[in-house]
């Protein structure tokens, strides 16, 4: 009976840690689509003549889109560890779940930071190299582009 029950939190965690990496891994799919949205609007809006402005804070609005887009992901991120830390101390061999699996929400809900807090988890997500490329330099490359025109 207890290798039974042992066995179905085996297969529990297995099931959390795949569903975890696939969401992981649809996080970052969608990352790399607002990146090359923000490139194809840029692009759209010079050859449109859009005010320069305008093309920068969209930029700058799907700069920091992502960048919360991007703390969802590293949610699902400390828990998937949090899985893999219950695999190793269970002494699991394969990976599947004990009664804490499955605590997503509930854990994030308890630990959940006020607003300011949600605001620095967003900005500190926004400006990490992989997030802030391309939308750093597109954005340097706007505020230089009057200077490049006006030097012709």
């Amino acid at each position: 009976m207890e290798n039974n029950g042992q066995s179905r939190s085996q297969d529990a965690l297995g099931l959390e840690w795949v569903t975890l990496q696939n969401n992981i891994e649809r996080y970052e799919n969608g990352g790399l689509a607002l990146k090359l949205v923000a490139l194809g609007l840029t692009v759209l809006g010079l050859g449109l003549n859009f005010p320069l402005l305008l093309i920068s804070a969209v930029v700058l609005l799907i700069w920091l889109q992502e960048g919360i887009y991007r703390t969802f992901q590293a949610r699902l991120g400390q828990r998937i560890v949090q899985v893999e830390a219950l695999v190793r101390q269970l002494g699991l061999t394969d990976v599947n779940t004990p009664p804490s699996a499955f605590q997503l929400h509930s854990e994030w809900l308890a630990n959940r930071p006020g607003g300011l807090g949600l605001i620095r988890e967003y900005l500190a997500s926004a400006v990490r190299p992989t997030v802030a490329y391309p939308y750093a330099v597109v954005l340097l490359g706007l505020m230089a582009l009057p200077m490049m025109v006006q030097g012709r």
